[in-house]
């Protein structure tokens, strides 16, 4: 089975890592840490892929250099105040993605290579205000599996209803490469197959709208749910190996914070 339903919340899940709050849960060092548990549930947009749930384990841990939340590190850089509300930031980011299939995966699939997933590092840069958080990153697959290139652009704006519950919208698009996309998605001369042409892939932005919740029992307990849907650039709904144009996700998690 793909181990992509696993890590692809960690976007969504690197903004939980900063937290309901700017003290809670930190020690006197200023560092914060915390376990926790998920379950996400993926529908990719391969051909008759099943519907992948998985439960996985989550570990968050910050302080003022660093930030860990489950595969994703992101080290901090020096950032801007621009204001009484206003700030960029800047950090390097790093994480694990499990992007890609095995041939056993869907019937669509066999006789295919596998597609594996892979380390990806980059950089990313914040505006944030009381307004809004608009955020930058880009990253390569360091691990040189697709040798492909990502940038994501996110929008969101966090709401505190009552003292327990906040709730953030956001929108993004995703720009892949065309490394990227003929990697995951294309289909090359040696498997080429009744019902699958040959397929070349090439550059696609996806765009995504999705919601995060968390509720705060209290400084320690905390659950969240983030759910999102994904509309597939042409360059990804092009492809033989996919039947539809749209992805979805389901992430549901508890955060213990000591």
């Amino acid at each position: 089975m793909s181990s992509a339903a696993v890590w692809c919340v960690s976007a969504p899940l690197s903004a939980l890592a900063a937290g309901p709050g700017p003290d809670d849960g930190k020690d006197g060092n200023g560092s914060s840490w915390g376990l926790g548990l998920g379950v996400v549930s993926t529908q990719k947009a391969y051909r008759d892929f099943d519907r992948e749930n998985r439960a996985l384990p989550m570990i968050q841990y910050e302080n003022r250099w660093v930030r860990v939340f489950g595969p994703g590190l992101t080290v901090k850089l020096p950032g801007v105040q621009l204001g009484p509300t206003q700030r960029l930031e800047f950090g390097l980011v790093a994480r694990y993605d499990g992007s890609g299939y095995e041939a056993s995966d869907a019937p669509i699939l066999n006789g295919m290579a596998e597609r594996k997933g892979g380390f990806w590092a980059g950089g990313r840069a914040a505006w944030k205000s009381d307004l809004a958080d608009l955020g930058a990153e880009w990253t390569t697959d360091v691990s040189g599996h697709s040798k492909g290139q990502r940038l994501s652009l996110t929008l969101e704006r966090t709401w505190r209803l009552g003292n327990q519950t906040l709730l953030t919208p956001r929108v993004g698009a995703n720009w892949l490469d065309k490394k990227y996309v003929d990697y995951y998605y294309g289909v090359r001369a040696s498997e080429v197959a009744a019902g699958r042409a040959f397929y070349a892939g090439k550059s696609t932005v996806n765009a995504e709208l999705g919601v995060r919740g968390m509720y705060l029992f209290n400084r320690h307990h905390s659950m969240f749910v983030d759910v999102g849907v994904t509309s597939l650039g042409s360059g990804i709904k092009d492809s033989p190996l996919v039947d539809s144009s749209t992805e979805n996700r389901v992430f549901l998690g508890y955060l213990y914070r000591f």
